[in-house]
């Protein structure tokens, strides 16, 4: 089960969120054609150790057959995430996903996100747009005394209406001093069910959501996840703490943020 953090615990998981916000910042502006997510990933890195951090991903042994050999993982398009960095040039058009994840003082943030490439289709900025937004009504669920169910309503009943594929192999998750933690925080399920929700929980919660069908397969590197209907995927994540007063979103700029209760 999920451990109740420390106050002392929380504020440097603040500290680790805060900074790795600013490094998506620096990533948000970096996307354009021509880019590639190998360039990002250079990016990404040096800004990441520029403000103290080591990078969560590089390294990381658990989910593929070998230790993932980048900074971040770049999933364009079909790819849903766990894309592996390349020297392939963004084309207009494109979307690119971006998640990564910041050891900071022992604790970790991940935060991820998706950004168009240009100019792109009203189709695929609405389910960017729904994505995103699904990912806020996960966290306005995430508030004690509510259940790890209720977030998955939540994302699933802001998807449901425009028929997108919700991926339901991958999930959210606990974080701290490891960066997948228990429980699993799934973006599909029953309100009112599973592990109820304490102050102190720290969660990572992401939505990831396909154009088309909910089925995805691995590709033989072992770790890029991609539609297996080719459809283009969206996916935006939050490291949030909760807090009496509500869920407080740690992975943004302005530290603090509380998002508003349903």
């Amino acid at each position: 089960m999920s451990r109740v953090k420390d106050p002392w615990e929380v504020q440097l998981m603040r500290q680790s969120g805060k900074r790795l916000a600013e490094v998506a910042v620096v990533l948000r502006e970096a996307v354009r054609p021509g880019i590639s997510t190998l360039d990002l990933d250079q990016i990404a890195e040096k800004e990441i150790r520029d403000r103290g951090g080591v990078p969560s991903f590089l390294g990381y042994t658990a989910g593929g057959p070998t230790p993932y050999p980048a900074t971040i993982c770049a999933s364009p398009n079909e790819a849903v995430v766990h894309g592996i960095p390349n020297d392939t040039p963004l084309v207009e058009g494109d979307i690119v996903s971006l998640d990564m994840g910041m050891i900071y003082g022992g604790y970790h943030s991940d935060h991820a996100f998706t950004v168009p490439v240009g100019k792109v289709s009203d189709a695929i900025a609405k389910l960017l747009a729904v994505t995103e937004g699904s990912l806020w009504a996960g966290i306005r669920a995430a508030i004690a005394g509510n259940r790890i169910g209720d977030i998955g309503h939540a994302v699933e009943s802001e998807v449901d209406p425009y028929g997108y594929g919700i991926v339901r192999e991958y999930v959210g998750h606990g974080i701290g001093r490891a960066m997948h933690e228990r429980p699993s925080v799934p973006n599909y399920g029953q309100a009112n069910s599973g592990q109820l929700l304490k102050p102190g929980f720290c969660l990572a919660i992401e939505p990831m959501i396909n154009l088309g069908g909910e089925d995805t397969q691995v590709l033989r590197d072992g770790w890029t996840v991609v539609t297996t209907d080719g459809s283009v995927s969206a996916h935006f994540e939050h490291t949030i703490t909760i807090t009496n007063r509500g869920p407080e979103v740690l992975t943004v700029l302005d530290g603090g943020v509380v998002a508003p209760s349903a």
